[in-house]
């Protein structure tokens, strides 16, 4: 099935940890005036199957879902949420290109990114992300560029010899919407503007960029050392 092979894609966070990324620092500066809190970020992953990495800031690292449809801003669509596994805070604005052969190999795009609020409440007090995520129930208010207002997260099991998944479920708000998917309206990168496409090929020029001086500067030295040896002769 398509959410088995997700969760075996994202399966080991060790593989990210050296890739270059910007800081949770970096990240901030693209979000809305004034918005505080943990973040959130959606990203377009573009690996053997089309997905997008739904993750929230807990306790110092990225909690991770993959959600094959993305997505919706429709309470009566609950999206399949596959869980993977924590990812660096300073993953969160990476935008590029992953390596063939890498984990997650593919077109990575920040689709959306901002702030949120647990708001999830038991008996009138705010229950931890750590007991949300323990307990199979999320509720967070997103303060996205694109995502904005409540959205809940919620575990469930196909039977008992399976691996629990979640739910991805917008909550019913005056931001919820039954028209045309958010994903369609909405398909570039939140901090770049730039398509899977654009972003594919920003980076294959920086690449074939980097060959050429390389290429250049060693024909330079080549044409040095003869210089020096015809001096000599």
């Amino acid at each position: 099935m398509v959410w088995k092979k997700i969760r075996k894609q994202e399966s080991n966070v060790k593989a990210y940890e050296g890739r270059p990324h910007g800081t949770i620092q970096v990240s901030r500066q693209y979000l809305k005036a004034g918005s505080k809190g943990p973040l959130f970020v959606v990203q377009k992953h573009d690996a053997r199957q089309l997905h997008y990495d739904f993750r929230l800031e807990v306790d110092g690292v990225l909690k991770s879902w993959a959600i094959p449809k993305g997505p919706s801003m429709n309470p009566a669509v609950k999206r399949l949420a596959v869980p993977t596994d924590d990812h660096p805070l300073g993953y969160a604005d990476f935008e590029g290109v992953i390596p063939e052969g890498e984990y997650g190999a593919g077109i990575v795009m920040v689709w959306d990114i901002g702030t949120y609020e647990n708001i999830k409440r038991r008996s009138g007090q705010i229950v931890s992300m750590k007991q949300c995520y323990k307990d199979g129930r999320i509720e967070v208010f997103l303060n996205g560029k694109k995502l904005t207002g409540g959205f809940a997260l919620i575990r469930t099991v196909r039977s008992k010899n399976e691996t629990p998944y979640w739910l991805l479920i917008k909550m019913r708000d005056e931001y919820a919407s039954a028209y045309r998917s958010i994903l369609a309206r909405q398909p570039k990168s939140a901090l770049t503007g730039r398509t899977l496409k654009q972003i594919a090929a920003d980076v294959k020029k920086v690449r074939t960029s980097k060959k050429v001086k390389k290429i250049k500067k060693t024909k330079s030295v080549k044409k040095t050392k003869r210089v020096k040896k015809a001096r000599k002769g």
